[in-house]
Protein backbone atom coordinates (compact mmCIF):
# COMPACT_ATOMS: atom_id res chain seq x y z
CA UNK A 1 0.00 0.00 0.00
CA UNK A 2 1.32 3.12 -1.29
CA UNK A 3 1.32 6.82 0.74
CA UNK A 4 2.84 10.31 -1.13
CA UNK A 5 2.44 13.01 1.24
CA UNK A 6 0.99 16.79 0.41
CA UNK A 7 -0.51 17.73 -2.58
CA UNK A 8 2.34 17.50 -4.69
CA UNK A 9 2.42 13.51 -5.43
CA UNK A 10 5.78 12.06 -6.47
CA UNK A 11 5.03 11.45 -9.70
CA UNK A 12 6.04 7.82 -9.42
CA UNK A 13 3.09 7.24 -7.20
CA UNK A 14 0.58 8.44 -9.19
CA UNK A 15 1.68 6.38 -12.06
CA UNK A 16 1.75 3.31 -10.24
CA UNK A 17 -1.96 4.19 -8.48
CA UNK A 18 -2.96 4.93 -12.26
CA UNK A 19 -1.57 1.58 -13.07
CA UNK A 20 -3.34 -0.15 -10.77
CA UNK A 21 -6.77 1.41 -11.61
CA UNK A 22 -5.99 0.89 -15.47
CA UNK A 23 -5.90 -2.99 -14.75
CA UNK A 24 -8.67 -3.33 -13.06
CA UNK A 25 -7.73 -2.39 -9.00
CA UNK A 26 -8.65 0.08 -6.80
CA UNK A 27 -7.08 3.22 -5.55
CA UNK A 28 -7.92 5.42 -2.53
CA UNK A 29 -7.07 9.17 -3.37
CA UNK A 30 -8.14 12.51 -1.64
CA UNK A 31 -10.21 14.96 -2.68
CA UNK A 32 -11.21 18.42 -1.38
CA UNK A 33 -14.42 16.71 0.00
CA UNK A 34 -13.42 13.37 1.23
CA UNK A 35 -11.53 10.39 0.53
CA UNK A 36 -12.99 8.13 -2.66
CA UNK A 37 -12.79 5.13 -3.81
CA UNK A 38 -12.02 4.92 -7.77
CA UNK A 39 -12.16 2.30 -10.28
CA UNK A 40 -11.80 3.43 -14.04
CA UNK A 41 -15.46 4.01 -15.26
CA UNK A 42 -15.42 1.68 -17.95
CA UNK A 43 -14.42 -1.51 -16.22
CA UNK A 44 -17.34 -2.90 -14.55
CA UNK A 45 -15.45 -5.66 -12.89
CA UNK A 46 -13.44 -3.07 -11.22
CA UNK A 47 -16.42 -1.16 -9.96
CA UNK A 48 -18.48 -3.94 -8.64
CA UNK A 49 -15.38 -4.37 -6.40
CA UNK A 50 -16.00 -0.76 -5.51
CA UNK A 51 -19.40 -2.09 -4.01
CA UNK A 52 -18.28 -5.33 -2.84
CA UNK A 53 -15.01 -3.41 -0.93
CA UNK A 54 -17.64 -1.18 0.81
CA UNK A 55 -20.57 -3.30 1.35
CA UNK A 56 -22.17 -0.96 -0.64
CA UNK A 57 -25.87 -1.60 -1.73
CA UNK A 58 -26.18 -2.43 -5.62
CA UNK A 59 -29.11 0.33 -5.88
CA UNK A 60 -27.52 3.02 -4.71
CA UNK A 61 -25.31 5.08 -7.94
CA UNK A 62 -21.93 6.11 -7.88
CA UNK A 63 -20.35 9.38 -8.77
CA UNK A 64 -18.47 10.01 -11.67
CA UNK A 65 -14.87 12.08 -11.64
CA UNK A 66 -13.73 13.87 -14.04
CA UNK A 67 -10.41 15.99 -14.90
CA UNK A 68 -12.20 18.40 -17.23
CA UNK A 69 -15.62 19.11 -17.99
CA UNK A 70 -15.33 17.91 -21.83
CA UNK A 71 -14.33 14.57 -20.20
CA UNK A 72 -18.20 15.23 -18.72
CA UNK A 73 -19.49 15.94 -21.81
CA UNK A 74 -18.07 13.14 -23.15
CA UNK A 75 -20.78 11.09 -21.08
CA UNK A 76 -23.85 13.04 -21.74
CA UNK A 77 -27.16 12.04 -23.93
CA UNK A 78 -26.99 16.17 -24.58
CA UNK A 79 -25.19 18.87 -23.19
CA UNK A 80 -27.57 20.90 -20.70
CA UNK A 81 -27.43 25.02 -21.06
CA UNK A 82 -26.98 25.01 -17.39
CA UNK A 83 -24.30 22.57 -17.38
CA UNK A 84 -21.62 24.72 -18.76
CA UNK A 85 -23.04 27.73 -17.23
CA UNK A 86 -21.66 25.98 -13.76
CA UNK A 87 -19.10 24.23 -15.50
CA UNK A 88 -17.58 27.76 -15.96
CA UNK A 89 -18.35 28.91 -11.84
CA UNK A 90 -17.84 25.87 -9.73
CA UNK A 91 -15.49 23.41 -11.64
CA UNK A 92 -13.41 22.21 -10.24
CA UNK A 93 -14.92 22.10 -7.13
CA UNK A 94 -17.64 20.79 -4.64
CA UNK A 95 -20.45 20.28 -6.91
CA UNK A 96 -22.24 17.26 -8.43
CA UNK A 97 -24.47 17.21 -11.50
CA UNK A 98 -26.69 15.02 -12.08
CA UNK A 99 -26.91 14.98 -15.93
CA UNK A 100 -28.90 12.20 -19.23
CA UNK A 101 -26.36 9.57 -19.47
CA UNK A 102 -25.29 7.94 -23.10
CA UNK A 103 -24.88 4.86 -23.62
CA UNK A 104 -21.38 4.42 -22.95
CA UNK A 105 -21.88 4.64 -19.20
CA UNK A 106 -22.21 1.60 -17.67
CA UNK A 107 -25.66 0.54 -15.90
CA UNK A 108 -23.71 -0.54 -13.12
CA UNK A 109 -22.60 2.87 -12.25
CA UNK A 110 -25.92 4.50 -12.17
CA UNK A 111 -27.61 1.46 -10.53
CA UNK A 112 -29.56 1.13 -13.78
CA UNK A 113 -30.81 5.06 -13.64
CA UNK A 114 -31.11 7.13 -17.28
CA UNK A 115 -29.01 9.93 -14.99
CA UNK A 116 -24.86 9.97 -14.29
CA UNK A 117 -23.52 12.53 -11.85
CA UNK A 118 -20.61 14.29 -12.81
CA UNK A 119 -18.15 16.11 -10.74
CA UNK A 120 -14.58 17.54 -10.95
CA UNK A 121 -12.34 17.76 -7.64
CA UNK A 122 -10.53 20.21 -7.56
CA UNK A 123 -8.19 18.34 -5.05
CA UNK A 124 -4.57 18.56 -7.27
CA UNK A 125 -3.70 14.63 -6.78
CA UNK A 126 -7.22 13.90 -7.83
CA UNK A 127 -6.73 15.46 -11.28
CA UNK A 128 -3.20 14.14 -11.84
CA UNK A 129 -4.72 10.52 -10.96
CA UNK A 130 -7.70 10.84 -13.00
CA UNK A 131 -5.65 12.06 -16.29
CA UNK A 132 -3.01 9.70 -15.61
CA UNK A 133 -5.32 7.12 -15.96
CA UNK A 134 -7.05 8.36 -18.93
CA UNK A 135 -10.40 7.94 -17.99
CA UNK A 136 -13.06 8.91 -15.88
CA UNK A 137 -12.98 7.34 -12.25
CA UNK A 138 -16.42 6.24 -10.41
CA UNK A 139 -15.12 6.75 -7.07
CA UNK A 140 -17.67 6.86 -3.65
CA UNK A 141 -16.20 7.78 -0.41
CA UNK A 142 -13.41 5.49 0.36
CA UNK A 143 -15.20 3.88 3.70
CA UNK A 144 -16.98 1.19 4.50
CA UNK A 145 -20.69 1.99 3.68
CA UNK A 146 -22.87 3.84 7.09
CA UNK A 147 -19.70 5.22 8.43
CA UNK A 148 -18.29 8.36 8.61
CA UNK A 149 -16.74 9.29 5.48
CA UNK A 150 -12.61 9.59 5.50
CA UNK A 151 -10.82 12.71 5.38
CA UNK A 152 -7.51 11.74 6.00
CA UNK A 153 -5.44 8.52 4.54
CA UNK A 154 -5.25 7.24 8.07
CA UNK A 155 -8.96 7.20 8.45
CA UNK A 156 -8.96 5.70 4.67
CA UNK A 157 -6.76 3.36 5.74
CA UNK A 158 -8.45 2.58 8.55
CA UNK A 159 -11.46 1.62 6.57
CA UNK A 160 -10.09 -0.38 3.56
CA UNK A 161 -6.30 -2.09 5.09
CA UNK A 162 -6.23 -4.37 2.72
CA UNK A 163 -8.97 -4.15 0.39
CA UNK A 164 -7.39 -1.89 -1.59
CA UNK A 165 -4.00 -1.83 -3.06
CA UNK A 166 -2.85 2.25 -2.56
CA UNK A 167 -3.79 4.78 -0.92
CA UNK A 168 -2.90 8.30 -2.39
CA UNK A 169 -2.19 10.65 0.80
CA UNK A 170 -2.68 14.20 0.55
CA UNK A 171 -3.44 15.77 3.70
CA UNK A 172 -6.89 16.71 5.41
CA UNK A 173 -9.45 17.44 2.98
CA UNK A 174 -10.20 21.27 2.75
CA UNK A 175 -13.72 20.99 3.13
CA UNK A 176 -14.63 17.53 5.01
CA UNK A 177 -18.16 16.91 4.16
CA UNK A 178 -18.97 15.67 0.34
CA UNK A 179 -20.47 17.48 -2.30
CA UNK A 180 -23.38 19.16 -3.15
CA UNK A 181 -25.35 17.13 -5.78
CA UNK A 182 -27.79 19.16 -8.17
CA UNK A 183 -30.04 17.76 -10.52
CA UNK A 184 -30.25 19.75 -14.00
CA UNK A 185 -32.60 17.69 -16.10
CA UNK A 186 -36.22 18.90 -15.54
CA UNK A 187 -37.94 21.91 -15.36
CA UNK A 188 -35.75 23.71 -12.53
CA UNK A 189 -32.51 22.93 -10.95
CA UNK A 190 -33.35 20.63 -7.65
CA UNK A 191 -30.32 19.91 -4.90
CA UNK A 192 -30.54 16.11 -3.90
CA UNK A 193 -27.77 16.41 -1.25
CA UNK A 194 -26.80 19.67 0.56
CA UNK A 195 -23.82 20.98 0.33
CA UNK A 196 -20.76 23.60 0.69
CA UNK A 197 -22.10 25.19 -2.69
CA UNK A 198 -25.63 26.52 -1.66
CA UNK A 199 -28.61 26.74 -3.19
CA UNK A 200 -28.51 30.70 -3.07
CA UNK A 201 -24.78 30.35 -4.87
CA UNK A 202 -26.09 28.02 -7.90
CA UNK A 203 -29.26 30.63 -8.19
CA UNK A 204 -26.87 33.27 -8.48
CA UNK A 205 -24.79 31.56 -10.91
CA UNK A 206 -28.03 30.42 -13.23
CA UNK A 207 -30.09 33.13 -12.32
CA UNK A 208 -33.03 31.19 -11.66
CA UNK A 209 -34.55 29.33 -8.42
CA UNK A 210 -33.56 26.35 -6.99
CA UNK A 211 -35.34 23.67 -5.85
CA UNK A 212 -34.42 21.30 -2.68
CA UNK A 213 -35.19 17.87 -2.65
CA UNK A 214 -38.03 17.73 -0.63
CA UNK A 215 -39.62 20.22 -2.80
CA UNK A 216 -39.35 18.22 -5.68
CA UNK A 217 -40.54 14.28 -4.96
CA UNK A 218 -38.31 11.24 -5.81
CA UNK A 219 -34.66 11.32 -5.22
CA UNK A 220 -32.31 9.88 -7.85
CA UNK A 221 -28.86 10.71 -6.51
CA UNK A 222 -26.01 8.94 -5.07
CA UNK A 223 -25.54 9.08 -1.12
CA UNK A 224 -28.93 9.88 -0.42
CA UNK A 225 -31.11 6.69 0.08
CA UNK A 226 -29.52 5.29 3.14
CA UNK A 227 -28.47 5.84 6.35
CA UNK A 228 -24.51 7.13 6.33
CA UNK A 229 -22.04 9.05 8.79
CA UNK A 230 -23.07 7.20 12.18
CA UNK A 231 -20.65 6.32 14.77
CA UNK A 232 -20.47 3.07 16.93
CA UNK A 233 -22.08 4.92 19.76
CA UNK A 234 -25.20 6.23 19.85
CA UNK A 235 -25.66 9.81 19.53
CA UNK A 236 -28.10 13.16 20.70
CA UNK A 237 -27.94 16.03 18.27
CA UNK A 238 -28.79 18.81 20.28
CA UNK A 239 -30.63 21.44 17.75
CA UNK A 240 -32.29 25.09 18.24
CA UNK A 241 -30.80 28.18 19.73
CA UNK A 242 -29.89 26.57 23.36
CA UNK A 243 -28.09 23.40 21.85
CA UNK A 244 -24.98 24.28 23.67
CA UNK A 245 -27.05 24.83 26.82
CA UNK A 246 -29.04 21.54 26.25
CA UNK A 247 -25.40 19.60 26.02
CA UNK A 248 -24.28 20.97 29.23
CA UNK A 249 -27.34 20.26 31.47
CA UNK A 250 -27.97 16.99 29.46
CA UNK A 251 -23.88 16.14 30.49
CA UNK A 252 -24.18 16.83 33.77
CA UNK A 253 -27.11 14.86 34.58
CA UNK A 254 -25.41 11.72 32.63
CA UNK A 255 -22.31 11.17 34.32
CA UNK A 256 -24.71 11.94 37.95
CA UNK A 257 -26.15 8.56 36.82
CA UNK A 258 -22.66 7.15 36.05
CA UNK A 259 -22.34 7.06 32.12
CA UNK A 260 -19.31 7.97 30.52
CA UNK A 261 -20.18 10.67 27.96
CA UNK A 262 -18.55 11.92 25.28
CA UNK A 263 -19.09 15.67 23.96
CA UNK A 264 -18.52 17.02 19.95
CA UNK A 265 -18.67 20.49 19.87
CA UNK A 266 -17.30 23.86 19.85
CA UNK A 267 -13.95 24.72 21.93
CA UNK A 268 -15.79 26.95 23.88
CA UNK A 269 -18.12 24.15 25.79
CA UNK A 270 -14.62 22.43 26.09
CA UNK A 271 -15.39 24.04 29.93
CA UNK A 272 -18.18 20.85 30.36
CA UNK A 273 -15.76 18.55 33.00
CA UNK A 274 -15.69 14.56 33.36
CA UNK A 275 -16.58 14.62 29.50
CA UNK A 276 -14.47 12.90 26.84
CA UNK A 277 -13.85 16.29 24.38
CA UNK A 278 -13.56 16.68 20.62
CA UNK A 279 -13.34 19.62 19.36
CA UNK A 280 -14.82 21.59 16.32
CA UNK A 281 -12.80 24.69 16.26
CA UNK A 282 -14.16 28.02 16.84
CA UNK A 283 -17.88 26.17 15.60
CA UNK A 284 -17.85 28.26 12.45
CA UNK A 285 -19.48 26.27 9.04
CA UNK A 286 -15.70 25.51 8.29
CA UNK A 287 -14.70 23.90 11.46
CA UNK A 288 -17.60 21.54 11.70
CA UNK A 289 -17.59 20.45 7.82
CA UNK A 290 -14.11 20.09 8.09
CA UNK A 291 -13.47 18.12 11.76
CA UNK A 292 -17.19 16.44 12.55
CA UNK A 293 -16.30 13.34 10.32
CA UNK A 294 -13.18 12.82 12.42
CA UNK A 295 -14.73 13.33 15.37
CA UNK A 296 -17.60 10.39 14.87
CA UNK A 297 -14.93 8.46 13.69
CA UNK A 298 -13.05 9.41 16.98
CA UNK A 299 -15.50 8.77 19.29
CA UNK A 300 -16.37 5.51 17.73
CA UNK A 301 -13.32 4.37 19.17
CA UNK A 302 -13.81 5.20 22.71
CA UNK A 303 -15.54 3.49 25.20
CA UNK A 304 -18.23 5.92 26.30
CA UNK A 305 -21.97 5.70 26.53
CA UNK A 306 -23.50 8.13 25.02
CA UNK A 307 -22.32 10.96 22.39
CA UNK A 308 -24.00 14.76 22.68
CA UNK A 309 -23.32 16.55 19.73
CA UNK A 310 -23.98 20.22 19.22
CA UNK A 311 -25.66 21.46 15.95
CA UNK A 312 -25.31 24.81 14.23
CA UNK A 313 -27.59 27.34 12.70
CA UNK A 314 -29.66 25.74 9.51
CA UNK A 315 -29.08 28.10 6.75
CA UNK A 316 -27.07 28.11 3.94
CA UNK A 317 -23.74 26.04 4.60
CA UNK A 318 -25.06 24.98 7.70
CA UNK A 319 -28.27 22.77 6.17
CA UNK A 320 -25.61 20.79 4.93
CA UNK A 321 -24.14 19.81 8.50
CA UNK A 322 -27.14 19.26 10.08
CA UNK A 323 -27.99 17.48 7.19
CA UNK A 324 -25.54 15.14 7.76
CA UNK A 325 -25.56 15.09 11.48
CA UNK A 326 -29.09 14.45 12.00
CA UNK A 327 -28.71 11.06 9.73
CA UNK A 328 -25.46 10.64 12.30
CA UNK A 329 -27.85 10.87 15.12
CA UNK A 330 -29.54 8.30 17.21
CA UNK A 331 -31.93 11.04 18.70
CA UNK A 332 -32.10 14.20 17.98
CA UNK A 333 -33.41 17.20 20.75
CA UNK A 334 -35.08 20.76 19.66
CA UNK A 335 -33.57 22.80 22.35
CA UNK A 336 -35.49 25.93 22.75
CA UNK A 337 -35.71 28.08 26.47
CA UNK A 338 -38.30 26.18 28.13
CA UNK A 339 -36.97 23.14 27.62
CA UNK A 340 -33.66 24.50 29.89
Amino acid sequence: MLHTAGKDADPRAIAFAAEEIRDGGLVAFPTETVYGLGAEIYNEGAIRKIFEVKGRPPDNPLIVHIADPEQGIELMQQVPDRYNVLATAFMPGPLTLVVQRNASVLDVVTAGLETVAIRMPSHPLALELIRAVGAPLAAPSANVSGNPSPTTAEEAYEELDGKVAFILDGGRSDIGIESTVLDITGSKPVILRPGMITGEDISGALHEDVLHASEAGEVRSPGVKYRHYMPAVPMTLFAGQNAEDGIAAAAERLIAEGQRVGVLAPERMKRISHTLFYSLGKGATLDYAKYMYSGLRFFSAQQVDVLLCAGIEEEHQGLAIMNRLRKAATTIREIDEEDL
